[in-house]
């Protein structure tokens, strides 16, 4: 089965999800058909139309003690994001009801066809919102993780009005959000990528410069007066040239590595609201999200290839 046209129809009470049985690369996901879940008191159940991939969705599942720090054990599911539509409340539940568009994060287990979150969850392993008018559910199920982390990233580094603020790895998936809100909050953007993205993050808002050797350099180039904060969204290198050109280790941030001295970010550390304001952005139109590439379920294995190969631009997201 190729196509999401092929699918044969289940039952109410039957539910396709990716599920691994083992540890590893995208070889080893594969859709279950099994009995769909069922929402609890203080729970809803969520009928899953697009799920959003991240680069935590494979590292975490990629070996045993990866994912026992995420408390995963097998057998498991995959992906966090999502967006759909609330097709069950559990008893106590207030403020969803069933037809409310919802989006969120359910850790590892949103390439499904229904998942169950705690109505009032407040982490990206267990939450739910309210999808805004405008938004459609590929955008919205693409939120959750990247944004999240985004936001905490440059709340980490202080980024704001009058800053001249360096991101490396601009053009991946959290890239897209951190671009976009330093640049919403005030400050001029310097985005690390390929030379091939230099188009893709004009678009977004930042001035382009290619990585690697000499980038202190054309940094500095760009921007005689200096940076005053910096991301690192991919790896060390960023680190190490916000460091060469003068900035101080409280204004770096990371969120791939650990760099003694520099913070580190995730979306379990941004502030309550953060998710919601992106969401609102977004319906705006003060915030894009470019989706580089979607695929039925079906292609789980083809996607999850795309996304490990860290050099799309935007973000991939699974039909359901």
């Amino acid at each position: 089965m190729s196509t999401q046209e092929q699918r044969t129809p289940l039952p109410a009470d039957r539910s396709r999800a990716v599920r691994l049985e083992s540890f590893g690369g995208p070889e080893v996901l594969d859709i279950r058909e099994m009995s769909a879940p069922q929402a609890g008191p203080g729970q809803v159940r969520v009928r899953v139309t697009a799920a959003g991939l991240n680069p935590m969705d494979w590292i975490m599942t990629a070996d045993a003690d990866t994912a026992a720090r995420f408390g995963l054990s097998l057998p498991a599911g995959f992906g966090t994001d999502y967006a759909g539509v609330v097709d069950q409340a559990g008893a106590g539940v207030t403020g969803f009801a069933p037809g409310d568009r919802v989006f969120g994060g359910a850790l590892s287990r949103a390439v499904a066809g229904f998942v169950v979150v705690d109505a009032t969850g407040e982490t990206a392993a267990n939450e739910v919102h309210h999808t805004p008018g405008g938004v459609d559910d590929r955008t919205a199920a693409t939120l959750t993780v990247a944004g999240r982390t985004a936001s905490a990233a440059l709340a980490a580094a202080g980024a704001g009005p009058g800053d001249t603020v360096l991101i490396g790895g601009a053009a991946g998936g959290v890239g897209v959000f951190a671009v976009q809100l330093a640049r919403i909050a005030g400050a001029r953007v310097i985005g690390t990528g390929s030379a091939a993205s230099a188009g893709y993050l004009r678009d977004l808002g930042a001035e382009p410069v290619t990585y690697g050797e000499g980038l202190a350099e054309r940094v500095r180039a760009l921007a005689p007066g200096g940076v005053t904060a910096a991301l690192d969204l991919y790896g060390v290198e960023t680190v190490h040239v916000a460091r060469e050109l003068g900035v101080p280790d409280r204004r770096i941030c990371t969120i791939a590595t650990q760099v003694d001295g520099v913070a580190g970010a995730n979306g379990a550390n941004a502030a309550p609201d953060a998710l919601e304001e992106i969401a609102r952005l977004v319906a705006a139109g003060r915030l894009r999200v470019p989706i580089a590439a979607s695929f039925p379920i079906e292609q789980i294995r083809r996607a999850a290839e795309l996304q490990a190969g860290r050099h799309v631009r935007g973000k991939v997201v699974i039909d359901l």
